[in-house]
């Protein structure tokens, strides 16, 4: 596959953080004194992908709206300082396999989190260098084939894939027009796929 630039979703595709979101979002939750719940890895994994406002609703729907989002605003301000302290699980060959891709192909990044989430894992990894722009559903408010789109303008890109691990990576590629490949090690099965990965290091073979 031909294509001068790729655009990453995060979760499920470059790294799974789920186990230290959800220890972040506990110390969190424990200082509330009307909250009595605790979230666990595998909750998280359940909403990854989705956008923040939609994880707010399914988490914390028992709540009204306006404290739904001081829950959602104060666990993510805390999980963007507690991963840049601590990381998450890096997928094998992902560094690797990113700094040979970055001499070849103009590399961004497009995720459904909040708004300092993919600064976080560029800072503990120390992989900024590799990424040419990010965008997120915390700086756009639309929905990510909308924000793959709003990217590809700002940059110019018009030959491209997206790698994503979910259905709905997949339709949002789609709806912004370009091809998809899945990341198959990931959270979720893909109808529709342009290529297949099964560790992040296929992604050399894909593309070159």
């Amino acid at each position: 596959m031909k294509v001068e630039s790729l655009i990453f979703d995060m979760d499920g595709t470059l790294w799974d953080s789920a186990a230290n979101v959800a220890a972040s979002w506990n110390e969190v939750l424990e200082r509330q004194a009307d909250v009595d719940m605790k979230v666990t890895e595998a909750d998280i994994k359940s909403v990854m992908g989705m956008p923040m406002d939609a994880i707010a609703y399914k988490l914390f729907g028992a709540y009204s709206e306006d404290r739904m989002t001081q829950l959602m605003d104060a666990c993510g301000d805390y999980e963007n300082e507690y991963l840049r302290e601590h990381g998450g699980v890096l997928y094998d060959g992902v560094e690797d396999t990113i700094a040979k891709l970055s001499g070849s192909h103009r590399l961004f990044i497009v995720s459904n989190c909040q708004s300092g989430y993919i600064e976080a894992f560029l800072d503990y990894y120390g992989f900024g260098k590799y990424f040419k722009d990010i965008l997120c559903w915390g700086d756009t408010k639309v929905s990510k084939g909308e924000s793959i789109k709003i990217l590809m303008e700002k940059n110019g890109i018009e030959d491209a894939a997206y790698v994503g691990d979910i259905q709905g990576d997949c339709d949002s590629a789609r709806f912004a027009g370009i091809k998809f490949i899945h990341a198959a090690y990931g959270f979720g099965s893909v109808k529709d796929k342009d290529a297949e990965i099964h560790t992040f290091a296929e992604l050399l073979d894909v593309v070159e």
